[in-house]
């Protein structure tokens, strides 16, 4: 776990201005708090906008029960402290109500973390508690008894979400990933059947990789800098869209042959930054570093499309809903859908992990996306910008999709209209 090196005063402003920006809690609701080696434990106050928080509004109880700060500590302090009394290992916890998991906690219903490995990775198996008073010793006693027991994801009957972690930037990941979880489960039960994984794809996801050969590269060439700063700059904008969120997602551009800059393995998307993109040059990675998983089925794509400069994984919520489901993703809805992202493919589950080539064979000038079977989206394109562009239409049109689906029955463009605009916009059929 990497040590955070901000104040707790700044790791928690930091995290709950995420949070409130995201629409991920309310003006009124949610709560932070950081428990130090000390016993100190730096929480959230009661009763203060979390639109405008200050770093000085964070109050800091000490283990007599005295405290510091100018505010009084939020209402929700008793659960606090009884978490962290029931887990010792501990040092960060995040309450809040976003809006897909109160969905869940008002139906008494907890999401499966199945639906994703990276999510069951992540957040392990959430459970549910009962309703108690808000705010309350009873609250704080409850919820205790449930992380005791191991879970680190607790949905709150009627109330909300707990996660919590080794540090509160482990607890917000958990949050995050179990949110975006509930979320596209809502989606895909609109859309078909949802498809979880079993113990043996889980397994297949999480066995190690064998780590790519290291090399020392030369000084940065001038055009090197420039792809790692507008890779880097798109995956900070892929985070704050939503097409990524903060565990999940991958981004790399060409250099030049089979040489490309690739995301990190386990970079925090919201603040990616280009000296901590990974240079992968023949199968061999920038030594230091370790590049995404995803690195071998770019590298595999790569190979295979000279006309590929850029790859995307992603995981935007409607679109992903479609991975978890059967139903395709039709791009005959409007001219831009088709234009722009032409046939979506399917590749089923596992193929990411050990047959990175059967990958690659699905790309082609006519197929340049595809969903992965409960992993989310791939994209390429000439460029970093033609390869982001897809990827916001792919969402963009999953979208309407769903949503059409509360309107009416879909009508896409007919044969005739899909042939016009082959023949205008000179693409391959």
């Amino acid at each position: 776990m990497p040590i955070s090196y901000l104040h707790p005063r700044d790791e928690i402003l930091a995290l709950m201005q995420r949070i409130y920006g995201y629409r991920m809690t309310t003006t009124s609701g949610g709560n932070l708090s950081i428990r130090e080696a000390n016993g100190d434990l730096w929480i959230t106050p009661a009763r203060i906008d979390k639109g405008t928080l200050r770093r000085e509004d964070i109050v800091c109880v000490h283990p007599d029960g005295s405290m510091e700060g100018s505010r009084q500590p939020s209402s929700e302090l008793p659960l606090h402290l009884a978490i962290y009394r029931s887990r010792p290992d501990f040092g960060g916890i995040v309450h809040a109500h976003p809006v897909a998991l109160v969905a869940f906690s008002i139906a008494h219903e907890v999401p499966d973390t199945r639906l994703f490995h990276q999510a069951f990775h992540v957040c392990g198996k959430a459970a549910l508690a009962g309703y108690e008073l808000p705010g309350s010793e009873a609250l704080g006693r409850t919820v205790g008894k449930v992380f005791a027991r191991g879970h680190d994801s607790v949905i709150l009957e009627n109330h909300g979400v707990v996660t919590g972690g080794a540090s509160v930037a482990e607890a917000f990941r958990r949050f995050e990933t179990l949110e975006f979880t509930a979320k596209t489960i809502i989606k895909a039960r609109l859309v078909g059947e949802v498809r979880y994984l079993t113990e043996a794809e889980i397994a297949l996801a999480e066995q190690p990789r064998e780590p790519l050969p290291e090399f020392e590269p030369s000084p940065p060439s001038s055009a090197e800098k420039e792809l790692r700063n507008v890779v880097a700059a798109f995956v900070r904008r892929g985070y704050r869209q939503r097409l990524f969120i903060s565990t999940e997602g991958s981004f790399s551009a060409r250099l030049a042959g089979d040489s490309f800059v690739i995301t990190p393995y386990r970079l925090d998307r919201a603040t990616a930054q280009p000296p901590e993109l990974v240079l992968v040059e023949n199968d061999r990675a920038e030594a230091g570093k370790t590049p995404s998983r995803a690195a071998a089925v770019h590298a595999a794509i790569y190979r295979r499309c000279p006309e590929v400069g850029a790859i995307i994984n992603a995981y935007p919520v409607n679109a992903t809903a479609f991975s978890v489901t059967s139903l395709a993703l039709d791009t005959r809805t409007i001219p831009e859908s088709y234009v722009v992202v032409r046939r979506v493919t399917r590749s089923p589950f596992g193929l990411q992990f050990d047959q990175p080539e059967a990958i690659a064979a699905h790309v082609s000038p006519a197929a340049p996306a595809m969903l992965l079977e409960n992993d989310g989206v791939l994209a390429t394109g000439a460029t970093v910008l033609e390869a982001f562009d897809r990827l916001e239409v792919i969402e963009s049109t999953a979208e309407a999709l769903i949503n059409c689906r509360a309107v009416g029955n879909l009508a896409p463009m007919p044969d005739e209209a899909i042939r016009e605009l082959a023949v205008a916009f000179r693409l391959p059929l």
